[in-house]
């Protein structure tokens, strides 16, 4: 691959925790997660042109190809004019991910935007937390995790790598509006994250028995499907299983031993319509 074409894959971005902290006076709500990547994902590929323009193909640019590129405003083009508002180049989304799910897709292709961009227009990649005008979730994407994400989505700590995880992504293919699960949501003010995660896998798996996810009982009032599908993770045996960001993918955690093939399988018999995906944990 030369410079003529440069192609940067966008990883699945997975909430382990999700605290709710507080809320500023602006609506903004205060978080304290722990995010993480999966070597599942969209790939951006960027080539030369006078003219910015986006297409979007794949598996899952159905639901999203269309309304996007008439409305000339997804993040990828965004992302984009961000990073040179006056600069041309053709982009190809190739989504993989579906949309409006819960794993950071489309922050996920705006981080792979810049980075595909930087290196095709040489020009300086922004630092993450200069990317948070584009979105809450685009500085974590844009950094890579293992990460605690904090306040408004922009306060990012790196922490050292997890121990060795499969995980298995799934969703009901139903689309969880995100401001209606905040709006949704009991109290807006719960404790934080006292401390971090151990390093071996047992103490890992037991940490996160503890944490939560501050947003499941809104997503899983709006969707009642959420509930269902966290209740069949669990009767594969994981690690842990929990639901991502607002919903509505859900993920399972598992030693990597091929048990998260095995659960995949096993969620492709009893729900063939659901979308599904296994992979590392990054």
């Amino acid at each position: 691959m030369t410079k003529a074409e440069v192609q940067v894959f966008a990883p699945a971005k997975v909430n382990l925790t999700l605290h709710v902290t507080g809320r500023r006076d602006d609506g903004y709500h205060l978080l304290d997660s722990l995010v993480v990547f999966a070597d599942v994902g969209d790939t951006i590929t960027v080539t030369p042109a006078d003219a910015l323009s986006l297409a979007i193909d794949g598996p899952e640019a159905g639901s999203l190809a269309a309304d996007v590129v008439a409305r000339d405003d997804n993040l990828v083009l965004r992302a984009a004019r961000f990073l040179d508002p006056g600069r041309g180049a053709a982009i190809t989304l190739t989504k993989r991910l579906p949309v409006a799910s819960g794993i950071g897709g489309g922050s996920a292709d705006a981080a792979a935007t810049l980075r595909a961009l930087s290196t095709l227009w040489d020009v300086p990649l922004p630092a993450p937390e200069a990317t948070a005008p584009l979105g809450a979730d685009v500085p974590v994407c844009l950094r890579g995790g293992p990460v605690r994400m904090q306040g408004i989505g922009a306060h990012l700590t790196p922490l050292p790598p997890l121990p060795p995880l499969d995980i298995l992504l799934v969703n009901p293919r139903i689309a969880t509006p995100t401001g209606a699960v905040f709006r949704g949501m009991g109290s807006c003010i719960n404790p934080p994250m006292t401390d971090m995660p151990p390093s071996d896998l047992p103490g890992l798996a037991a940490w996160l028995k503890h944490q939560r996810n501050d947003l499941a009982p809104a997503a899983m009032a709006a969707t009642f499907e959420i509930a269902d599908l966290l209740a069949t993770l669990e009767t594969l045996a994981p690690l842990h299983s929990a639901m991502s960001g607002s919903g509505a993918t859900c993920f399972a955690l598992f030693p990597r031993d091929g048990s998260a093939a095995a659960a995949q399988d096993a969620i492709r018999a009893s729900h063939p319509h659901w979308w599904s995906a296994h992979a590392a944990v990054l």
